[in-house]
Parts: structure tokens; sequence; C-alpha cells
């Protein structure tokens, strides 16, 4: 049998219980089988539950009658019934390779690419990002520079609006530049996805989204696995003669404390700390969170500023800090400074070396530049959060988004490349 039947078993019992929900009216109680208010029986108050059950028990052959005069019933009942005979004819062989995984406890899927479930297949899955989000940018920036775009195909919502639905597709690859259509299912919705997997999740519908095309159902949708995950897991689909992408490793094993290590104090007080900050409901929230992001940089610079010559956080390699970083970065000065009232300093002007960084980030280092949509990433938050900007106005600059790389720079990275050679010369 088949477990890829199961999430359309599922959706059509649950279209089946909205049907009843629809024609019985929604009930407080168990055991009020569509009386509608009791008041209309002279039973307010304290009524016993015997009672009840009496009423109700003698109201169901006609409710149950009308029920199935329901036209959305009956075309549930039978979206059910197709469902299990494709279920019963489904062989054992498929059922191995289509497992039902549903998501965790606190909504996120956390399944892994390449296990025995899902492994490693070109054009199996599919990626589905917003250009805004810094978190699915991270996912977007390691799929972009380790070469997976052949093997991994991407759909891309539209940065507004969020409200009436959630995260929303163009009808078409031209209504929203830089937004596509779902290229798999014509959704609508991104949460019309989430359902899909499982009809009865309500959790939060974000991006990124890992999608299993062969088992119908969402691998995961949590960004730092799905980072590490395409940073090894085709490795083995790049042509041969392609060593620098396969060599390519964003979390490599002689890294991996300092890596983990640094990522437990940025990811909270930076990369998640900005909206800490920004969507504070009081004063004295606000001023600590906007403190502990500022002491963040400070200490990020700090960082950089002792080792003149790192060309990336940790020296000659670039790490997924980097990419982490950049995604938070980028969007500093071009929305959070304004948006999130994040006023203490901007990158450009106070953290000098941040700054070098983040522009050979965007202006050296390939692909970063492709990924990264200051009007997805600015038309987002301004259009989006009504609650902080309520006229949805987005504003101008700053000019320009980067900063040119100069002269004097270009002269700083072959330096640093140059010494990072003879390092390496020593070793």
């Amino acid at each position: 049998m088949s477990f890829g039947s199961w999430p359309l078993i599922r959706y059509a019992v649950a279209t089946m219980a909205r049907g009843m929900v629809v024609h019985w009216g929604i009930r407080k109680q168990p055991w009020d089988l569509g009386l509608g208010s009791w008041g209309q029986f002279g039973m307010e108050g304290g009524v016993d539950r015997k009672l009840r059950g009496t009423v109700a028990l003698l109201s169901m052959p006609s409710r149950l009658i009308g029920l199935l005069r329901s036209k959305l019933f009956l075309a549930s009942a039978l979206a059910v019934l197709l469902a299990i005979a494709r279920h019963l004819q489904s062989s054992p062989t498929e059922a191995s390779n289509m497992p039902d995984h549903p998501p965790t406890n606190d909504g996120s899927w956390r399944h892994q690419l390449g296990s025995p479930d899902f492994p490693p297949e070109p054009d199996r899955y599919h990626l589905y990002v917003g250009l805004f989000c810094p978190f699915a940018h991270r996912v977007l920036l390691t799929r972009e520079l380790k070469g997976l775009q052949r093997f991994l195909p991407v759909s891309i919502v539209k940065p507004y609006p969020k409200e009436g639905g959630g995260w929303r597709f163009p009808a078409t690859d031209e209504e929203y530049p830089g937004s596509t259509v779902d290229h798999l299912f014509q959704s609508k919705f991104l949460h019309d996805l989430y359902f899909r997997s499982d009809s009865t999740y309500q959790g939060k519908y974000s991006v990124p989204v890992l999608w299993d095309k062969k088992t119908n159902q969402i691998v995961n949708n949590e960004s730092e696995d799905i980072m590490r995950m395409l940073n090894t897991v085709f490795n083995g689909f790049l042509p041969s003669n392609d060593t620098a992408r396969r060599e390519l490793d964003f979390y490599p094993s002689d890294l991996r404390p300092l890596i983990d290590e640094i990522s437990a104090w940025m990811m909270p007080n930076l990369n998640s700390g900005v909206y800490r900050a920004g969507f504070a409901e009081t004063q004295k929230s606000y001023e600590e969170n906007c403190r502990i992001v500022f002491a963040t940089l400070d200490r990020l610079e700090t960082r950089l500023s002792n080792q003149p010559r790192n060309i990336y956080m940790l020296g000659s390699r670039i790490t997924e800090i980097d990419l982490k970083l950049y995604t938070t970065l980028v969007r500093f000065d071009a929305i959070y400074q304004q948006h999130f009232k994040l006023m203490m300093g901007s990158i450009r002007h106070n953290y000098p070396h941040l700054h070098r960084w983040l522009k050979h980030m965007y202006w050296k280092v390939v692909g970063v530049k492709e990924t990264t949509d200051f009007k997805h990433i600015k038309e987002n938050y301004s259009k989006s959060h009504a609650d902080v900007n309520p006229k949805a106005i987005t504003p101008l600059g700053p000019e320009p988004n980067i900063e040119d790389w100069t002269e004097e720079d270009e002269q700083w990275r072959r330096e640093a490349e140059r010494d990072s050679e003879g390092l390496r010369g020593h070793m």
C-alpha cells in the first residue's frame, strides 16, 4: 500500500468534517449535534447533560438526511473513496519508497536529504523561497554557490501582501519581477503547499521549504538544516571537472566547533535579534534588544579588526557563518535600520571592517549579488508589517544599496590573498 495517498485521504476527510461544520454549525460541546442555540428550546444555563443528549439523539435522523444531501459532503465522500481505492491498489514496492513524514510538534519538518527515505536524486526535489527572507536567502546562496540549479529547481513567492492568506505566488512570472508561479502545483498561496503535505497542519507557513516531488511532501523547512544538506549531498552529481564546487565546504570539519560557537550567539542576538527589537511591544524590550544587536555587531567587528587579513569571517575560506551573516547585514542599512528602529549605527558608517567584508561578499563572490534583490527586500518589510509601517510606504535609500568596491579595497584583497597563499605554503 502507498503511504503517498494518505495526505489525500486526510485532506478529503478534513473536507468532510468541514462540510459537517458548515451544515450543522460550529458547536462548543461534543454532545451538541446540530440543535442550534439551546436558547431556542428554552434551555439556557445548567441544563442536564442527559437531557441534552436525548434531544440531540432525537434530532439526528433529520440532521443526517440533510447532511447526506449536502453537495460538499457528497463530493468529499467521493474523494475519500477514490483515495482509498488508490491506496489499496498501490504496490508494496511503492510503499517502501513513499514514507509519510508529518511535521514535528513545533510545526517544522526536520527530515534529512540523503537519508534512505530521501536519497539525493537530480530534479527529485523542489525549493520554495522568498527573496526577501534572510533565512530563505541563506539557502538560496548555498544552492547558487554550490552550482545546484540544475538539480534543484526553485519557485519564489511574492514579497507582499501577507495578510489574507499568507505568502502567495504571482499568477504569472511577469506579475512581480523576481517572483515565479508555483512551478509544481500552480498554487495561489504557500499555505496550499503545507496542506498538501499535511492537511491537519496548524503551524506557520514559512520559507524556505524543501519539497519531495516523488513522495509529494515537505522534507524540511528549517534553513540551517537545508543549508547543510545542500552543502554536500549533491556533490556526487556535480561535473567531475568542477573541482572547486565539489570541494567547496561551508561546514568543514576542522572549523565546525568554531562555526557552532559563533552561530550559538550570532543567531539569537543578531539574525533573530533584529526582529526582537523591531517587533518589541514595550520601550524596555525594544531598548534591551536593540542594544544586544549592536553589541553583537561590535563583537563581530572586533573579530575582523583583530584579523585584518581575513577575507572571510573565519579566514581565507568562506563558511556558513559568512552566508548567515551576509543575509542579515545586506538588509541592515537597506531596511532594518529605519524599519526596526536600529538607529544606533549603520554598517557603512560605524563598522569599517564589517562594511568591507560586506562589499567583498556582494561584489566579489560570484552568485551573491545575483541572489540579492533589494526591491523584494524593501517592499516586503515596508508593505507587510502594518503594525510597524501602517501606511506601507517604502523608504528611499541608502544610495547606493551597496557601496562600490574601490581600488583600495582591491589592493587589500590582493594582499590578503597573497598572505593566505604564503601561509598555506608553510603548512
